[in-house]
């Protein structure tokens, strides 16, 4: 089930992806759809990559790595872009930016979009606080302090396939 108890729909996996889209370009999909705060913005990035390993087996784009930061899963290439909005919302962009995508990974972003868009960027935070794949990360580190760890997107693929078939079975 997403967030917000509805049913996960299971995507079919195609075999290989070009990735002619890379990090900016799921960030200007969701921008498309609405001006977003920095963090909201990191949080939707990372559960549109994390999904695409469950659903797909394969990146939604390039340059995927997230970071066990405090206040989250950071992209640290969308951080360096965004970093100075603060608290600021990015504006909303042109559908136009949201056609780059092939058919399943657009499946994916409505997904993500749908499951999580409607969630607070600390709604956001705190969910994906309580998730596996960050904590790994983190390790022992307690969540406080400051943290550049890999969110191995092997652990993603595990922990959100494992979600959906949970939820197939109830």
């Amino acid at each position: 089930m997403t967030p917000h108890g509805e049913e996960i729909v299971p995507v079919q996996a195609r075999a290989g992806s070009d990735l002619d889209v890379d990090i900016f370009d799921v960030a200007n999909w969701f921008l498309s759809k609405d001006s977003l705060q920095h963090k909201k913005l990191q949080k939707l990035c990372y559960y549109a990559v994390a999904w695409s390993y469950a659903l797909l087996e394969r990146p939604v784009c390039k340059n995927d790595l997230f970071e066990a930061w405090v206040h989250g899963p950071v992209n640290s290439d969308l951080f360096t872009k965004y970093r100075t909005n603060g608290w600021l919302p990015i504006q909303k962009l042109s559908q136009a930016a949201a056609s780059k995508f092939d058919p399943l990974s657009e499946e994916v972003l409505e997904f993500v979009w749908e499951s999580y868009g409607d969630l607070t960027q600390f709604q956001l935070e705190n969910l994906s606080h309580s998730e596996i794949p960050w904590q790994k990360a983190r390790g022992g580190i307690p969540e406080t302090e400051r943290s550049n760890e890999i969110i191995n997107p092997e652990d993603m693929k595990r922990f959100y396939r494992e979600l959906f078939e949970e939820n197939q079975n109830d």
